[in-house]
């Protein structure tokens, strides 16, 4: 007898109808599949269809329509349910098919569960479908796995967050990264609590070297400011010569060469100082690179407290057969209080007196300022700015009415080339021939013009000058005294000076250039940078072939090559000159080398 077989009523898959399979419980993950068939024969006709979306494995069914027609694959997560649906193409499915597919399906899931369990507690971002989940899984499954990408991008947002956020007040920051690598270890920190610490650190450290780099200006510029014991040993000891030692009160220049002081067929020079050492240093350097050293005539210039100890270095060291003359600040009669009452004032006013000599901190507002800016002004408010030494290249025209070139030099200068061929360079009818600083590689030294000395929101300032004006050095200058003496130069120093002090110093701070730069506008010449190189006691990296071709090298900054903050690898130039076996020189032990 045939038996008749009745169609069977389709069925939606359901959790109610025919029963369920429970594979087991496991962690949240989102995955994204794709639809695909799997490779089979017409005959066994089985083709799987994946759908679902969101699959949250905490209950994983197999469910087995009563048709056989059909397995679904279902779970529930937090109300969400997800399917993975099995069909068997044809209408009659043999058991052995079907035992065959649970079997594959029951090795695969094992490893789909274990490779879930990983990629959550590796902290993988949740995906939204199968088709992530195939992203995730497939390179780990080839062993192809680098997430340093993503590491870095997520890393980027913490700190974006942290970066305008307030850092917790009860946030202990550690000392030292050992300590910080300790605190993580034994408090498991997060990442956001870990970049506050990182930005607390960073922060208390850039505090702390910008208050050391302040302490460490402000104990340079005392350093710079101050006179050395050695130094000052020498000027005691020299003076205490002159007075007991006949030979070192000889008058200088002797009798006979009198006359050479105001030759001019010979190359004067001009220094003015009270540092003993400096001058001779100056003085010899340039006796010894001279080619004609028998045509110098040097006139130097001290106060009265230090003319005694100055008279008696050159008296006892001869600079032969180069000629020297000393000369005090008493000794000239046109140095009168009527010649000069801006210099006068400046010397006595309090407040200038105490801009100067003052404390340099209290009112100072470092929290608006850089450490170059606080160098700047501290510079400036060097005393030597309120010395009349520091002011008398002004009046050398009235000091050496008789000459008609010079060459003015710092003391802070060293000699290297023969300086003779000055005297031949036509000034083109300029009092002042001088190397410009707004022209060189050195940002520091070389890129000065007006704005970087004046006060340009002074009126009188942006009415009379120009900001993008070239600057130029002190230091090593030639001057025409001749041409000099018919311009109103002085006069217009003066004037200057007058305003700035009425001013309450509001329009410039930095000592003698700015008013010279004023007083001597359209009265300079610019000469080649190769014959004055500036800079040697600012920066230490200065480059040291550069510095071997000078003419004339210049340390002009705090760190002068006879004070202990001296730049070592830049002191030798100086110190070549120095005449160590001298006793006055060895007693007071002076730089010894």
């Amino acid at each position: 007898m045939r038996s008749s077989r009745r169609p069977q009523k389709k069925k939606n898959p359901s959790f109610s109808d025919s029963s369920t399979t429970q594979i087991g419980n496991r962690s949240e993950f989102r995955y994204h599949y794709w639809s695909r068939s799997i490779g089979g024969s017409e005959s066994d006709g089985v083709r799987f269809e994946a759908m679902g979306v969101v699959l949250g494995l905490q209950q994983l069914r197999l469910h087995f329509s009563p048709s056989m027609r059909s397995i679904t694959i279902s779970s529930s997560n937090n109300g969400f349910i997800d399917l993975m649906k099995i069909k068997v193409a044809a209408r009659h499915i043999s058991y052995r098919t079907l035992f065959h597919t649970i079997l594959i399906l029951a090795f695969l899931l094992p490893f789909v569960f274990i490779l879930t369990a990983l990629v959550t507690l590796e902290g993988v971002n949740k995906c939204s479908s199968f088709d992530c989940l195939g992203r995730r899984l497939g390179p780990r499954l080839l062993g192809r796995v680098d997430d340093s990408g993503r590491l870095v991008r997520d890393f980027y947002k913490i700190l974006n967050e942290v970066k305008t956020g307030e850092i917790p007040a009860d946030l202990k920051l550690p000392d030292s990264f050992d300590q910080l690598v300790s605190d993580m270890k034994n408090n498991q920190y997060d990442a956001k609590t870990f970049a506050f610490m990182l930005r607390g650190m960073m922060e208390k450290f850039e505090r702390e070297i910008r208050e050391s780099k302040f302490a460490e200006l402000m104990n340079k510029h005392f350093a710079a400011s101050s006179v050395p014991k050695g130094i000052h040993c020498l000027s005691l000891r020299l003076t205490d010569e002159y007075s007991s030692n006949a030979h070192a009160r000889r008058q200088l220049p002797p009798p006979e060469l009198l006359p050479l002081l105001s030759d001019n067929s010979y190359h004067h020079f001009i220094l003015s100082t009270d540092n003993i050492l400096a001058a001779s240093v100056v003085v010899t350097s340039t006796v010894q690179s001279s080619l004609k050293p028998e045509k110098i005539v040097f006139h130097v210039i001290t106060d009265k407290k230090t003319y005694a100890g100055m008279h008696s270095w050159f008296a006892l060291n001869s600079a032969s057969p180069a000629v020297v003359e000393i000369k005090g600040i008493h000794q000239f009669d046109w140095l009168t209080r009527e010649n000069v009452p801006v210099l006068e004032a400046v010397e006595n006013q309090n407040g200038i007196r105490n801009y100067y000599h003052g404390n340099h901190i209290a009112g100072a507002n470092l929290s608006d300022t850089t450490p170059r800016k606080f160098a700047s002004k501290l510079q400036a408010r060097s005393p030597k700015y309120i010395s009349l030494l520091n002011h008398l290249r002004i009046y050398i025209p009235e000091l050496f009415p008789n000459l008609d070139k010079v060459v003015f030099l710092d003391d802070d200068v060293v000699v290297q080339r023969d300086l003779s061929p000055l005297w031949e360079i036509d000034l083109q009818g300029k009092v002042n021939g001088a190397v410009e600083t707004c022209r060189g590689e050195d940002e520091w030294v070389m890129s000065k013009r007006f704005r970087n000395y004046f006060n340009f929101s002074h009126p009188l300032i942006a009415e009379n000058l120009d900001p993008d004006e070239c600057a130029w050095a002190y230091g090593m200058n030639i001057f025409d005294l001749h041409t000099w003496r018919r311009t109103n130069i002085r006069e217009t120093y003066h004037s200057w000076l007058r305003e700035n002090l009425n001013s309450n110093l509001t329009m410039w701070k930095l000592g003698t250039l700015p008013p010279a730069l004023i007083a001597f506008k359209g009265h300079v010449h610019p000469i080649d940078p190769s014959w004055h190189m500036l800079g040697l006691g600012y920066q230490n990296n200065t480059n040291i072939e550069s510095v071997k071709k000078a003419a004339v090298i210049h340390y002009n900054g705090q760190s002068k090559p006879w004070l202990q903050i001296g730049f070592e690898h830049l002191r030798p130039f100086w110190t070549k000159y120095v005449n160590y076996s001298n006793d006055f020189v060895r007693n007071c032990h002076i730089l010894e080398p």
